[in-house]
């Protein structure tokens, strides 16, 4: 029988089904947040936080959401988030990291955004908790990676986490639940396109 065959095709289905309710079935509930890291080169890390995000809202949580790099730059999702009560947002950044070519400044602003992380994070007031581009902030080593997973440690059981930016550290990784990394095909900003309002920003 050809794989367009309808009762072959019912088989194999059939028998796929099995097999993914067998594991299914096997799956723990960890009675806890997970800690989830969106990185890698390509675009999309922010965006698919901010999918989880929406997710969470479809459920009625409460979500926290704070940025280390972007400053007072203005995104739509911002723009969005901004006014549902249900998310806290705090833009905590202070631009990009060749803008503000103050080191001590950029330190300051990332410590002042992982303590209202962890703050949040402690509260037991959130089931979600972004840390949007803190993944950067890491790499310049304006943020210890070992406070970072200290702080991910202290969290109430409740919330889960989602840490973004490129050149995730394997410490956080390793930590981490699920990791994704985005990887980049093609991107219209090499073909001397700037970035488009409502699909970029």
């Amino acid at each position: 029988m050809s794989d367009a065959d309808p009762k072959d095709h019912k088989e194999k289905m059939q028998q796929r089904q099995a097999e993914q309710r067998a594991k299914v079935a096997e799956l723990q509930d960890p009675d806890k947040g997970l800690v989830l890291v969106h990185t890698g080169p390509g675009k999309g890390k922010s965006s698919s936080a901010f999918g989880v995000v929406v997710r969470a809202l479809g459920w009625k949580q409460r979500v926290g959401v704070v940025q280390f790099i972007k400053g007072k730059w203005k995104t739509g999702e911002r723009l969005f988030f901004e006014r549902l009560d249900e998310v806290t947002w705090h833009t905590m950044g202070e631009g990009f990291t060749w803008d503000t070519q103050d080191r001590n400044r950029d330190i300051a602003a990332a410590e002042a955004a992982f303590g209202k992380a962890r703050e949040m994070m402690e509260s037991g007031d959130y089931d979600l908790v972004v840390m949007d581009e803190i993944n950067i902030a890491i790499r310049y080593e304006y943020l210890k990676i070992e406070d970072v997973i200290a702080g991910l440690d202290a969290r109430d059981k409740r919330t889960a986490v989602v840490l973004t930016g490129r050149d995730a550290r394997p410490e956080l990784c390793d930590y981490a639940d699920l990791v994704t990394e985005m990887s980049e095909v093609k991107h219209p900003f090499k073909a001397g396109i700037k970035a488009q309002r409502g699909v970029d920003y």
